[in-house]
């Protein structure tokens, strides 16, 4: 009997998003049925033809057609939208994202972005080289964490762990999305995505954790930064198209929103002379809130346990939808 072919290309600069020796032999450990081919992005052509499985950052359109017997493409991100769902469901080929995983260190990245603004840490540091003594200044900028609201627009399980972060503050937390739970129990005020302007108009902090469809395109628009809360604080960790970006600088100079705090931008990176750049009341960060030291122990494992459904015929765990069909929701 022919074992099935899996192929792997997880290359990075960064070694925790890269696959290491022990991934590779504990996967071949525990799948002594499968024919593992670890390949670099430019061997990639010569694997293809024979590959079942593919496991890796990306996947070209194109290559579907380099792929006869492709019958599953799994990728260790959340968001699929640099992915060919499309193309790949009219193929036949599933195509799954990860998830479980990206939470924490998103979480952690977020409540970094809140207390930098909410203690005046981001102030203290600019005001530092060229001034002495700066204590009237944050008198004027901090903001309590207790009793404060946080709203996050496209709450899913990465929603989820950055709620538990933030009532760990003691703020209050209201999600937002398409299909609230049923059962809410979970400590989240949870609110339709057609009352989103209530949601953050109730809010001291706004997170965006939409991903990038054809529904969420430019969601944050100047209709809804008029409707925020005046001094409320915005985050992005999502997707940057779902953002007017000209709006948001607009409600950023006209003083309507006490700041922002972007780990996504269009394009990326910014132009060194974009306004978002030199924004005194902008931070920014360079697509890192995923960045954790676990991070590929986690896919690989995530990666193992669909490869046991994938053997034994059991229905794949993050199949992705195609994009006319996605939920208002980021993907976790």
């Amino acid at each position: 009997m022919n074992r099935p072919v899996v192929l792997i290309c997880l290359e990075s600069p960064y070694a925790f998003w890269h696959l290491s020796e022990d991934h590779e032999r504990s996967l071949r450990t525990a799948f002594p049925h499968v024919d593992f081919r670890i390949a670099t992005a430019s061997a990639l052509p010569r694997h293809l033809p024979d590959a079942q499985v593919f496991f890796g950052w990306r996947f070209e359109p194109q290559w579907l057609m380099s792929a006869p017997h492709l019958k599953w493409i799994s990728s260790p991100a959340a968001g699929t939208d640099h992915l060919p769902v499309a193309e790949a469901a009219a193929a036949g080929v599933a195509l799954t994202r990860s998830y479980g995983f990206h939470g924490r260190p998103m979480a952690e990245h977020a409540m970094g972005m809140v207390l930098g603004f909410s203690r005046g840490l981001f102030l203290s540091q600019r005001r530092q080289p060229n001034r002495t003594w700066w204590k009237d200044d944050l008198a004027q900028e901090f903001f309590d964490l207790a009793g404060s609201t946080m709203t996050i627009v496209g709450c899913g399980s990465i929603g989820g762990q950055l709620a538990r972060a933030a009532r760990a503050f003691g703020m209050n937390v209201i999600g937002v999305r398409r299909t609230p739970p049923p059962t809410p129990g979970d400590g989240i005020t949870w609110i339709h995505a057609s009352a989103v302007d209530q949601a953050v108009a109730a809010a001291h902090v706004v997170v965006d954790l939409l991903p990038a469809t054809s529904t969420t395109h430019q969601f944050f628009d100047g209709a809804l930064f008029s409707a925020f809360r005046p001094g409320a604080l915005f985050l992005n960790l999502g997707r940057a198209m779902t953002v007017d970006q000209p709006a948001l600088i607009s409600a950023l100079d006209a003083r309507h929103l006490r700041g922002a705090a972007l780990d996504v931008t269009d394009p990326k990176p910014l132009p060194v002379r974009h306004p978002l750049r030199r924004h005194p009341r902008v931070l920014l960060t360079p697509k890192c809130a995923t960045f954790s030291r676990t991070y590929m122990d986690e896919a690989v494992a995530f990666f193992a346990d669909n490869l046991h459904r994938y053997v034994t015929s059991k229905p794949l765990n993050g199949l992705a939808d195609v994009p006319l069909f996605r939920s208002l929701t980021a993907g976790g």
